[in-house]
Parts: structure tokens; C-alpha cells; sequence
């Protein structure tokens, strides 16, 4: 039996809106840790880990490991119904098709007309709070056979770590040039370039530089771990779609090596993390 309740819709909205151009399909792998996705887009070229900690519910019951087979893109679906600061309930059993969404307004003011029974105990159970809106949902679940990939603890030759914004706005801007983007760490700083039809581009941040993020006015240093070199050539269009998490978080962790898949992650604070995995680009036509 799982049972647990997040207090916004908002952080539910963003986190789907960041794997579901990627994922469409997936199991969420429920325990007494939290809720846990790991799948990988129908090319088999990136794969997401996703974590939402049982802290980040307030209650978190889940009494035995349960696997809920969810087609996200109905998922995001149902959650748009939800206001941004609706309160938001899971329930899911091992012998239940079926997930139940609950979604609750946190506002006193009475959006519609609520009729009540004295005499009906059952009545005073559905309005938790005076003049609440309490919406509920079934989402159908789904038997999707997929295999868990173990991730190995790779140490990695270089980690940048930088504004998420500036991440999303670079990958925005040299994908006008080509698909492909060249990733280059030195001690001096990180380097993001692309070549095309149109010409060339390349943008340069130093290590240590910092960048402000002008819609949230939040300040972010570029910090990069070296331990040698690295200059590794990545698809734009799975950059571009990784981005999409940058509502979740101020910053991201680009960590590179050579022949292993780049890992890009958005730590969503007190709740948990989206985690992004990428084959890089070897020679000229793959």
C-alpha cells in the first residue's frame, strides 16, 4: 500500500515536464526511500533516473516495495487539472489497476457552492477543510516490461557545475548552428561550440565565473573539478530536452569523461534529483 501526499502540484507539474518529451512510459519504483523512475527514450540513446525522496512527502507511507507502471504523458494529463498550489495525494495498492490522484485547494474561499448534510457524518469526511475544493482522479496503471539498469559509480575526469539558465540558454542558442554541440573542461573554464551550414559559434565561462540569473535573480559560480582534459561531441536535441528541468533547480552538474555517457543533474532542493544520461556523439555520421 502506498499512501503519500506533496504540498504543490507545481513541483509534480515541473518534474513530469522534464522526463516526458523523453520517457513516455515507466515504472515508478515505490519503498520506505521514496519514489524512484529509471527508464530510457525509445532510441536508446539517454536514460533518466529520477528520485523523489519519502522526505519530500508529508505523509510517506508506502508498507511494501511496489512497482506502478505509469504512461507519464496521462499522468501530466490528469496533473494540469490540479492548481500550482493544490495539495496533492498518491494512493496505489499491489492489487489495484488503477492509481488515485486527490487533489486539494489550500484557499477557504468557497469556489463553488457546497452543500452539506448534518446529519451525514460521510459529508463532513469530503470537505477536510470549510469551503476546500477536492478533486479526484483514477489513472489507469500499465504492465510495461523494462529492465533496471544498474548505474555504475563512475569517477569522472571532469565535473562543471553552473547556472542551469545559462546551461539551457547555450544549448538554445548553438542549435540554431547544428545538432551537435563540443563540450571542452580545462582548469581555465568550460567551453560550449558547434559548427553548421551556417557557420560556427562557441561560448566560453571561466572557471569560477559567475553568472546571475536575471528571472530569479539568483547568483551561480561556474565551478569545474578537473582531474585531465575532456572534449567530447553531444547530441543538442537531448541537451536541449535535458534543460527542461531547469525550473526545478538554480543550477547543474555537467560530469564528462571519456567512452563513458555524460550525466547531467538538476538537484531539486528538499525533494530530490533528475538525473540524465548521454552516449556521446563518436565519429562523424552516429
Amino acid at each position: 500500500m502506498l499512501e503519500c501526499t506533496i504540498g504543490q502540484a507545481a513541483t509534480l507539474k515541473k518534474i513530469l515536464d522534464a522526463v516526458k518529451e523523453l520517457v513516455t512510459d515507466g515504472n515508478f519504483d515505490c519503498s520506505d526511500a521514496g519514489l524512484a523512475l529509471q527508464a530510457m527514450d525509445n532510441s536508446h540513446v539517454a536514460l533518466v533516473a529520477l528520485l523523489l525522496r519519502a522526505s519530500a512527502f508529508h505523509p510517506y507511507r508506502c508498507d511494501a516495495n511496489l512497482s506502478l507502471g505509469i504512461n507519464l504523458v496521462s499522468l501530466s494529463k490528469i496533473l494540469k487539472c490540479a492548481s500550482n498550489d493544490d495539495q496533492v495525494s498518491i494512493k496505489a495498492d499491489s492489487n489495484v489497476d488503477s492509481l488515485s490522484l486527490t487533489f486539494e485547494s489550500k484557499s477557504k474561499s468557497r469556489p463553488y457552492p457546497v452543500i452539506t448534510f448534518p446529519s451525514n457524518p460521510l459529508t463532513n469526511q469530503l470537505n477536510p477543510q470549510d469551503g476546500a475544493r477536492v478533486s479526484e482522479y483514477d489513472l489507469k496503471l500499465m504492465d510495461i516490461d523494462s529492465d533496471h539498469l544498474g548505474i555504475p559509480d563512475t569517477p569522472y575526469e571532469a565535473t562543471v557545475k553552473m547556472s542551469s539558465v545559462e546551461f539551457q540558454r547555450i544549448c538554445r542558442d548553438l542549435r540554431i548552428l547544428n545538432e551537435s554541440i563540443i563540450i571542452d573542461v580545462t582548469k581555465d573554464g568550460v567551453k560550449f561550440s558547434s559548427t553548421g551550414d551556417l557557420g560556427n559559434g562557441s561560448i566560453f565561462i571561466k572557471n569560477g565565473q559567475s553568472s546571475i540569473d536575471e528571472a530569479e535573480e539568483e547568483e551561480a559560480t561556474t565551478t569545474i573539478t578537473l582531474a585531465s582534459p575532456v572534449s567530447l561531441t553531444f547530441s543538442l536535441k537531448y541537451l536541449c530536452d535535458f534543460a527542461k528541468a531547469t525550473p526545478l533547480s538554480s543550477t547543474v552538474t555537467l560530469s564528462l569523461s571519456n567512452d563513458v555517457p555524460l550525466l547531467v543533474e538538476y538537484a531539486v532542493p528538499e525533494v530530490g534529483h533528475i538525473r540524465y544520461y548521454l552516449a556521446p556523439k563518436i565519429g562523424e555520421d552516429n
